[in-house]
Order: structure tokens, then sequence, then C-alpha cells
């Protein structure tokens, strides 16, 4: 189901940089003749930070930071407007706060009547936070982030679990989004503390991103705007199999660079059959890797190669369950739905990037004021690709579970051989056997479900300020019914065979340094299982706004 929640996106870490001066010395020279050695390496550039902003002229209209002795204020806003062929109504404390992607990337969407809404976080998720980078010694700084993600219309939180409590008692076609999402709350975006060093990389402790999450801004085109990229609104992808998983409580997380090579690990430590859940995390324990390659002078420009690898423990997917589905087709009913219902599993990805930059407008450097003259023309072209492929296995999960804390929720099945059919005394349920002989699949049982994702697409610069963006993405699973006879081309069962298209393109102008405006379209249609307990297979969302990020 969604994401997320971006992505909103919590974007990174405060990162401290540092410089180092050679003194070339020998005995026999005098000063002035050092001066003259033509061998004589130039001093580096001494960095000069920007100068936070003195005014609200400054804070509006310039680049300034509002930063004061390495603490520093920022946030995003992001408001617009949608046009839906099959939307749903705004929705004031889901992540996104409109349905830009028909049904979440698979499963009970709630399909309308063409009309025009409210369109928050389209390209961005509003947000405000506070990072923290101090110098302590040898190099070393802690650096610290805490982040609160928000709707700009309700001013409220952006709190999943909220909107699917919402839509119990509703029907499909009265419920807004009562989808799934790693935003919660107070637990919503970015909260961590760490170290860092120019040599030695960065550690870091707390509630952020899996790996997969923070690659988005770098090989999605759309850099995870949730109102284009199928990738971010279906959190399933930066999740590895979950949309829950894309953010981890107690997770540790190191990232290193070494000239063009980078590479990162992130660990959410096993703390027994429940002790994540306790901890106030979507699993109980994760491990992801990464390593990445810039290779230069590859041709005109720059090849980009990143490839991450995760397996996370009892991974949790909440969604409602009692809507009703035609037994013929699979396709939604319009029956509301009666209780909340966690399926657990484990989870294998793997992901393979590629981007390709043949150059670049550039950046003018952040200034209080007017900024000095610029460059007339771009280095090379101004021209970004993009692929991507994500493989996953959900399986049966390693521990299951009678009861555990989900989302500040207690889900209930004190019978762990169902698969949570009904609801236990508080309206929840649990599913222990979505992919083993006891799945239900019409009796015949399933296997583990392997789901796909593939995309890829351009940026490109027509002016530095106006970037015109393209992007096609496409999810896919095969059967995992026991039985494949239960799946033919006229059913959409969850358990059967299906895909999802989706083809989005966006303008988007960058008119003072803080500010942009863009106005673009996502086009999504589903197939088989994907489009199981839809109304409609099919959403055509034209999409524009404002952003303003400081």
């Amino acid at each position: 189901m969604f994401i997320s929640g971006k992505k909103a996106k919590s974007r990174g870490l405060a990162a401290a940089f540092a410089t180092a001066a050679v003194v070339v010395g020998a005995s026999a020279a005098s000063a002035a003749d050092m001066d003259n050695m033509v061998t004589k390496a130039p001093p580096p550039p001494v960095a000069v930070a920007p100068a936070s902003c003195g005014s609200f002229y400054d804070f509006f209209l310039t680049a300034c930071p509002l930063s004061w002795n390495g603490v520093t204020f920022y946030g995003t806003v992001d408001m617009g407007g949608t046009y839906q062929t099959h939307g749903t109504p705004f929705d004031p404390n889901f992540p996104t706060g409109a349905s830009y992607l028909l049904g979440a990337g698979g499963g009970s969407a709630d399909g309308r009547n063409a009309g025009f809404g409210w369109g928050p976080n389209a390209m961005s998720q509003s947000n405000v936070g506070v990072k923290i980078s101090e110098p302590i010694a040898g190099g070393w700084s802690f650096i610290s982030q805490n982040e609160l993600a928000f709707d700009p219309y309700s001013l409220l939180l952006s709190n999943a679990p909220q909107a699917m409590q919402n839509g119990i008692g509703l029907t499909q076609t009265q419920a807004a989004l009562p989808y799934d999402s790693s935003r919660w709350g107070w637990l919503a975006a970015t909260n961590v503390v760490g170290l860092n060093h120019p040599v030695f990389g960065t550690v870091t402790f707390g509630r952020q991103n899996d790996l997969n999450n923070d690659s988005l801004s770098i090989f999605d085109p759309f850099a995870g705007a949730y109102a284009f990229a199928l990738i971010e609104y279906s959190g399933k992808m930066a999740g590895g199999g979950g949309t829950e998983e894309a953010r981890w409580t107690t997770a540790i997380k190191y990232r290193e660079n070494i000239g063009d090579f980078h590479f990162a690990v992130e660990g959410q430590p096993i703390a027994g059959s429940n002790g994540g859940y306790n901890s106030y995390n979507p699993n109980n324990g994760a491990i992801a890797g990464e390593a990445g390659w810039n290779i230069k002078n590859l041709g005109p420009g720059v090849l980009s190669l990143n490839v991450i690898g995760m397996y996370v423990r009892d991974a949790v997917n909440i969604g409602p369950a009692g809507w009703g589905t035609n037994a013929a087709t699979g396709l939604g009913t319009g029956i509301g739905a009666a209780y909340l219902k966690a399926t657990l599993s484990d989870n294998t990805s793997f992901v393979a990037e590629a981007r390709y930059d043949f150059g670049s407008w550039g950046n003018p450097p952040p200034v209080v004021g007017k900024a000095p003259p610029v460059p007339s023309g771009p280095t090379g072209i101004p021209l970004s690709l993009y692929a991507g492929y994500e493989w996953i296995q959900l399986a049966n999960p390693s521990d299951t579970q009678t009861s555990f804390l989900d989302d500040g929720f207690l889900f209930v099945n004190p019978n762990t051989t169902n698969t949570g059919g009904a609801a236990g005394f508080n309206g929840t349920a649990i599913n222990n056997n979505a992919f083993n002989a006891s799945c239900g699949a019409a009796g015949g049982g399933c296997t583990a479900e392997i789901f796909q994702y593939a995309w890829a697409g351009a940026k490109y610069g027509i002016t530095r300020d106006l970037d015109l963006i393209g992007a096609y993405y496409l999810e896919w699973q095969q059967t995992f019914a026991v039985n494949g006879a239960l799946c033919t081309v006229a059913t959409l069962h969850s358990y059967c065979a299906g895909s999802m298209d989706v083809f989005s393109a966006a303008l988007d102008w960058r008119f003072l340094p803080k500010w942009d405006t863009y106005i673009g379209v996502m086009y999504s249609v589903a197939y088989g299982g994907i489009a199981n307990g839809d109304l409609f297979t099919d959403n055509l969302a034209v999409t524009g706004g404002v952003r303003f990020r400081f």
C-alpha cells in the first residue's frame, strides 16, 4: 500500500566540512623562495557559509538560511490543487492529503467521480525541523536532526493511523484515504543524533529513512514527489515490501564516501519476538546495505550506479478490512470497512539504480541580496537520465503474533493459525498466514509473493530555473495462490498476477531562490490482482502548486 509517506520526506543530515592546508618546507630554502616555487600547491579555498537571514525580505526573497552557531531551522510548505477523474476527498490526516495515484498502488481504491480538490504535498512533504552541527574535537562534529511532517491546509501532523481509523464504518464511497504509511504523527519524519567526520564518515541513531527511501532523492527523476512518482506515493518500494518499513525508529546508520565510491549500512536491532514493536518500530529487526560508484568521464557526463539489499523481519502492513469485493471479478463493492487488519511478513528486497548526468546549469552561490552574475549557458547538456529496478519477496513472518503494538494500536488475534478474517475484541485482527498453505486462497493456500518495480525517466533544464520532468513507472506481481487456476483473465483477486502502469510529466519553475511553482499530470492504470478491491481501475490526476523551502 502507501507511503508515504516523502516522500516527505526528511531529506538528509547536516554535515561538517573541514579543509586542510599542506605546508611544504625545506631547510635550505627561504620563505621567499618557497612562495615562488612553481610546484607549490595553491592554498585551498576557504569555505564561507552564507550569512543568516537578517530580515523578512532576506528570509522570503533570498537564499539565506536560518542558521546561528551551528543550529539551522528549515522547512517546506507545499500547497496546490488537483483535478482527478477517480479521486477521493481531501484527507486532513493522511500524508499526501489527496489520492493522486489509483488505489495507493494496489488495494481498495476509493474511486469517485471526476472533480477538483485540494492538492497538498504534491512535490514535497510539508515539514519543519531543526539541524545541529557542533564541532567537538579532531575533526568530529555532533549532529542532530528533528523534524515534523504536516498538512499545510489542516496544519495537522501527518498521521496515517488516524486516517485509517477515520475510515472504519464508512463505505468506500465515503472514506477519504484510509491507507498505511510510515508517517505516524509525532513519528512522521526524522529524529536522529550522530557524529560526523570528513574522513571517517557519518553515523546516526534514531528515527530515520531506510536506505531505499534515501535513494529516491537521487535516482528517481521526480525525487519522490507524491503527485508524480509511483515509488513514493506507494511506499512499498521505499520500504522494501511494506510502506511502514520506509522508516525505522531505533535504526543505526553509517555512511562513508571514499573517492568516487560510497557505501552505507543500516540496522534495526532484533530484540526478541516483539521487541522491535515495543520500541515503536514497524518490524522485529531489519538490516540493509548499500554500495555505489560514480564513473566520471564516461562519454560526455557522469554515470552513477547504486545497489541496495535489505531484509526485514516480521514487517507490518496495516489496512482496513471488511470492504466487500465482487466474488467473480475482485472489484470493490463499496461496502464499508469493519476493522483494521495487520498482515505480517518477512521481506527481502534488492534494488539496482542508475543515473547519467550529461551536464547542468549549475547553481549560483547562496548569498543575501543580489546574486553575482552567473554564466550565460549550462555546462554540457542540462539533461539527466534515470532508471531503476527492485525485486521484493514477501514470505510468512518468523514470529507469529497474538498481540502487538503498531502505530499506537494494539492488534489482537489469539488464533495464530487463521488469517485475521474477523476482528478481535478491540476492532483489530492479525494475519500471520498470508504467504503459506493457510492463506485461504479458496482453500488452496499461497506461496511467497514476488513483487517487482521498474522505472525510467529524464529531467531536462530548459533554462537555469525551469525543468521538464518525465517518467514511467511499472509494478507487477506473480500469481502466488497455489491453485493458479483460480486466476483467470477476468479475476482481480489479490493473490493473482497483476500490474500497474504509471505515466508522469511536469514542469517545475524556480522563480525565486526558495520558491518554485509546478504543474503536471500522472495517469495510473491497474490490471489483475493489483486492481483488487478497486472501484475503478484507472485515474488521471492533473496537479499544480507552489512550494516554499527554507
